[in-house]
């Protein structure tokens, strides 16, 4: 219901969008999840997560140079943003070795 919600019930209704949110999280976690328990062999599995992963990684970055194009985003800001995310695990090299929540 989204603002409607919010604003005839206030922090009830903020609450109400948010578990709404929450449901629609899990079950496309669920829908991804039973994609993967089909009968495949390690091998498939491995390269369907080549290929899912090239796919985000393409449409990411066409995410971003519209973005910078459109000026939505500067490629400074991009730059710390980057920067911010590397620096979670607590080391600064490019790398990722945090835990996934």
């Amino acid at each position: 219901m989204g603002w409607g919600r919010t604003l005839l019930m206030g922090d009830i209704g903020n609450r109400l969008d948010i578990e709404d949110t929450e449901r629609d999280i899990a079950s496309l976690k669920q829908e991804i999840a039973g994609s993967f328990r089909k009968d495949m062999s390690q091998d498939e599995k491995i390269g369907r997560l080549i290929t899912e992963n090239a796919q985000l990684k393409l449409g990411f970055a066409s995410l971003v140079r519209l973005l910078i194009r459109k000026g939505s985003i500067s490629k400074d800001e991009l730059a710390g943003v980057v920067a911010a995310v590397d620096a979670e695990d607590g080391s600064v090299d490019g790398q990722f070795t945090g835990k996934v929540v």
